[in-house]
């Protein structure tokens, strides 16, 4: 196999450029603004507005295409809609790209039986949706959620881990804090450093800190880390049979950022490029499955008005749609 190119891990978004203001669309903006508790000056008032407002043309838009059926996803305005593709670029240029070589993986083993429908939320594997809010700590959200679901494995207890003790300890690793982290990285760590606090002891903040680890508290510790073979098959396998799973995907589209139900598939989407951290859940299929609607669930990290919940279903099935199956990895417990 190819070297496995490791890519920055960044928490993004993406919205419209700014324009005037649409005075139908009040009651809207103040509901909006409420909902998300949105508060701005009188100069920045009008700039956030206008940029509202282009993301509300778009996802309106989306959605009337939606009901003529013409793509099989909604979209919603949620707590990004006031920020600008602008800000958002500003965050995704100049990305590192790392070689390393790439060690055994795991492969393909589909001879045997594997579930047509498995969700690991219903075994007790997974904990709440979280929210990482403006810190890009969607690594540490993936890599906390995959070690819980191999601790409940080995413990039957399911303890929400600390993704503030991996954004603010991580660093020596290769990680950056709330700019940008790796999970291969933020495995290593863990794995180096003896273990996890617990959320309970070490709670999330949304900043980066001075490390606080004790390793007296820590409440998960890992033997190691496995990489998935970069295939759909291989990743299907690996959610089957060993639990959640840490994966990467292209989330750089206006689509994923307001994305609100029903199986995603965004045609400007890459399948070799990855930029936000989630956690692979299961996976399904709606209608009947010859249909093709096929779809993989995963779990978010931008809170549960976001998506179904804080969880999304891709589409599968579609030469490894966003990378889905490019980044994976789980944890040996």
């Amino acid at each position: 196999m190819s070297p496995f190119v490791l890519l920055t891990i960044l928490c993004l978004g993406v919205a419209r450029d700014t324009q005037s203001s649409d005075p139908s669309l009040d009651s809207e903006w103040q509901e909006w603004k409420i909902k998300y508790d949105k508060n701005y000056s009188l100069e920045e008032e009008g700039q956030r507005r206008a940029v509202w407002e282009e993301n509300m043309k778009v996802v309106k838009q989306h959605n009337i295409e939606y009901d003529q059926g013409k793509n099989n996803f909604t979209m919603e305005v949620n707590a990004f809609g006031d920020m600008t593709g602008e800000e958002f670029r500003k965050m995704m240029i100049d990305i590192p790209v790392l070689r390393f070589r790439k060690k055994k993986s795991i492969q393909s083993h589909t001879g045997g039986y594997l579930p047509k429908f498995v969700d690991w939320r219903r075994r007790g594997y997974v904990t709440s949706v979280k929210n990482q809010g403006r810190c890009n700590s969607c690594w540490a959200f993936s890599v906390a959620s995959a070690i819980e679901g191999q601790m409940f494995r080995k413990t039957g207890r399911l303890v929400s881990l600390s993704a503030q003790n991996l954004v603010d300890c991580s660093r020596p690793e290769g990680n950056r804090g709330c700019i940008s982290g790796h999970t291969f990285y933020t495995f290593k760590y863990v794995w180096n450093n003896g273990g996890l606090e617990a959320e309970s002891t070490y709670p999330y903040e949304g900043r980066e800190g001075h490390c606080r680890y004790l390793p007296e508290r820590s409440a998960a510790r890992i033997k190691g880390f496995s990489i998935i073979s970069s295939t759909e098959e291989a990743l299907m396998n690996a959610v089957a049979t060993i639990g959640p799973i840490s994966v990467g995907i292209d989330a750089s589209h206006e689509s994923f950022t307001f994305y609100s139900g029903g199986i995603y598939y965004e045609p400007k989407c890459r399948n070799k490029t990855v930029n936000h951290a989630v956690l692979l859940v299961g996976y399904g299929y709606e209608g009947k499955e010859s249909d093709g609607r096929k779809y993989w669930l995963i779990k978010n990290s931008h809170g549960e008005e976001w998506g179904m919940n804080g969880y999304m279903k891709l589409a599968r099935g579609w030469n490894n749609h966003c990378g889905i199956a490019t980044y994976a990895f789980y944890p040996r417990v």
